[in-house]
Parts: structure tokens; sequence; C-alpha cells
């Protein structure tokens, strides 16, 4: 039976343990308002349709009026499935078949708030979730060696200010403070399962142009930094206390830039597109620290990743309007190093939505997106058990909105 070794389950992959049931590439959260869930979050860079333009392109807020408050959920219900073959088989540790569905029903909220502070300065403060999600296999499942529960929670602080330079050009730009708590654990055998925790706060910046070329067409360009992240915790074994230990590692989350486009073909149709780059590159590996032994480094080589999206809006009346979306999203990860942790594979999205106006100041969006995901295949040794097959994976994902003028 082989044991178990700290270095097995670093601390650090508790944020990368999402990734395979997320539903942007990687363990990124793109639902960050319900409004633009139904266009697949094309053109976020430049519609600013509302105030969660904070998280999309702070100069957007521009656009706004005097004060708007939005209040967004999301529930989204990952499936993932492992089929394969395992060994060896360990009684009682890994013979408990395949997993079952690794995925569960989760909630994501947001909100924001954006005021105009004179006529060519706008303020705002957003309040979302950038990262994570939740996964979670049987006890006893073929991998339970290699992970069983992977959680991220993060909350993400973006105060933000905009400055409205002429009539054609808009800046922006925000703060992000950002809070990450992660949870990870496996079957150990003779040590029983392993939970490691650790949580830390970090900061980063984003910045946004806004350009509108004429009454019909807006470019929007944005980019959101890098976070550093040095989670700090404790690793717990419940068949053997006597190991527990305090535990460290550092993590870098990826840095973004978006180049957004909306154009109104006619007073009722709009059209929007949008290219997003994430530089999942600095994801190249894993450095733990324990306060007993020598540093553990784990090769990830991630590589940087694309998403392109595109959407329509259509004004059917003056109360409603339709949405509709498609995107495709790269996967950051190879065959070559995918694991159970991370058996991310490239999504197709699609999506369709529609804004109701309950009032001249108060308007209901709804969303809906299904994730058509690539099969991920892996095949992965640790602590001397061989995992071999493919995950088969989808996301479906509804939201709500509600905005508000006063």
């Amino acid at each position: 039976m082989p044991s178990f070794t700290f270095n097995r389950l670093p601390l650090g992959l508790a944020l990368a343990g999402m990734a395979s049931l997320t539903h942007a590439a990687g363990f990124a959260l793109i639902e960050q308002n319900a409004s633009g869930l139904g266009n697949a979050y094309a053109g976020q860079a430049a519609s600013a349709q509302d105030a969660s333009t904070i998280f999309f392109n702070p100069a957007g807020m521009t656009l706004l009026p005097d004060r708007q408050v939005v209040m967004a959920g999301h529930l989204i219900k990952p499936q993932a499935e492992f089929g394969g073959v395992v060994n060896p088989v360990i009684p009682g540790v890994n013979n408990g078949g395949n997993g079952g569905d690794a995925g569960g029903l989760a909630f994501i909220p947001n909100g924001y708030f954006a005021y105009r502070l004179t006529p060519d300065i706008h303020v705002g403060i957003g309040m979302n979730a950038p990262f994570g999600l939740k996964t979670e296999y049987d006890r006893t499942w073929a991998g339970s060696t290699h992970g069983v529960k992977s959680e991220l929670k993060t909350i993400n602080l973006n105060p933000s200010i905009a400055w409205k330079a002429n009539e054609s050009l808009s800046l922006g730009a925000g703060l992000s403070i950002q809070y990450a708590k992660a949870t990870l654990t496996s079957n150990t055998g003779l040590a029983g399962i392993a939970t490691i925790e650790g949580d830390d706060i970090g900061w980063g910046f984003n910045l946004g142009v806004l350009w509108k070329l004429n009454d019909t067409t807006r470019i929007g360009l944005a980019y959101r930094s890098e976070v550093d992240q040095k989670l700090e915790g404790t690793a717990k074994f419940s068949g053997a206390p006597g190991l527990n230990t305090q535990a460290t590692a550092s993590v870098t989350l990826p840095d973004s830039a978006s180049l957004s486009m909306v154009h109104n073909l006619n007073p009722r149709l709009e059209l929007l597109a949008d290219v997003t780059w994430t530089g999942w590159s600095d994801f190249d590996e894993l450095r733990v620290i324990r306060t007993l032994g020598t540093p553990i480094v784990t090769p990830e080589n991630w590589s940087d990743s694309y998403r392109y999206s595109v959407g329509v809006n259509y004004r059917l009346n003056d109360k409603t309007t339709l949405r509709g979306g498609v995107a495709y999203d790269e996967t950051p990860v190879s065959d070559a190093f995918r694991t159970v942790r991370i058996p991310d594979e490239s999504r197709t999205w699609l999506a369709f939505g529609a804004q109701y106006r309950l009032s001249n100041k108060t308007a209901l969006d709804f969303g809906y997106a299904h994730l058509f995901v690539k099969d991920a295949r892996i095949n992965k040794t640790e602590s001397g058990v061989t995992l071999t097959g493919k995950y088969e994976a989808s996301v479906d994902i509804l939201s709500a909105q509600l905005t508000h003028n006063f």
C-alpha cells in the first residue's frame, strides 16, 4: 500500500483544484453579472450596460446614470464524471469506483455601486468572486489518493474611478483587494483523510480605456493585474495526528486583458465581440514550504489561453431586450500535465437571455448558458497509484440581476 507524504498534497493545489468544473478555462470565474451571460460575455469591456462594468472595464462608468446599484446571483451546476482504470486497487482506499459526479450546485453572488462625483468623474465599488468553485468525489473513489475534495472561495473588493477625458475617450482604474480561502482533502490510506486548509489576502489593480468611434460603435480595452497569494494554513491527518503540521504555498492568480467592440447595426440590433487573453503561463510550478522538511516543487507548465466570443442584442420593444451569444474558451492545461485536480479542457458556450425594464429606473436581467466541455484525457501517477482514462463534463449556468437607478 502506498504511504502518504505531504509533498503529494501541496496546499497551493487547492487553488487549482477547481479547474475541472469551473466554467471559464483554468479556475477563473467570468460570471460577474447576469446582463452579460445571455451574450456569453461578448463585448463586456465596451458595452458598459450597467455598474458591473466596474469589473470588466471601469472606464465604462462614464456612460452610466448619476447613481446605480446592481445585484446579481448565479446558480452554477457543473457535471464531470471520470471513466477509466486504476492500478493498483487498494481495498478501503481507492476501490470505490469512478467517484460519481464530481460537480455540485454552487451559488455565486456579485454586487456593484456607481456614482457620478462630478460631470466628468465617476466612482464605484464592486464585490465579486473572480476565482474558484468546488469539486468533490466519493471518499474511496479510484483516484482518492490523488484527491477527494477541492474548494476555493475568493472575495474581491474593487473600488474604482473613471474620468471622461472628452466626448470620445474615457479612462478608468480600480484596486482589487482579494481574500482567498482553500481546502483540499485526499485519502492517504494508513494516515486517513488529509485535510489541508489555508487563506490569505492579496491585492492587484485593473485599468480600462473606452473609445467611442462614433454614435454607433465603441471599443473597450481592459486589463486586470496578477494577484499574489501566499496561503498560510495547516495539514491535518484523521488517522495520524502526529503528522499534523503548518504549511505555506505561494500562488500567482493570473492577469488578463480584453479587447471588446459594440456596434449598433440599427436602433433595434446591437452586435458584440470580445477577445480575452489570460496569463496562465505564470502557473509554471507550485512551490510548497513545510514547517519541517525541504521545499516541494511541482511542475505545472500551464500556457496562456484565449477566449473568443460574439453576441447580439435585439430590442423587441421599449421594455424587452433579447440576448444571444456563443464563445470558445481555450484550456491552459496540456495533456502531459493534467491531473485529477486539474482535468481542465476547452469548452464552447451557447447562451441566451433577456432584459425586462420594470420602469425607467429599474430593470431585471436573466441569462442561461450551457457549456460543452471537450473530453479531458488523463494518465497520471501519484502516491504509487496510476489513473488512466478521461473525463466527460458539461456546465449549466442560470443567472438573474436587478439594476436600479436613483
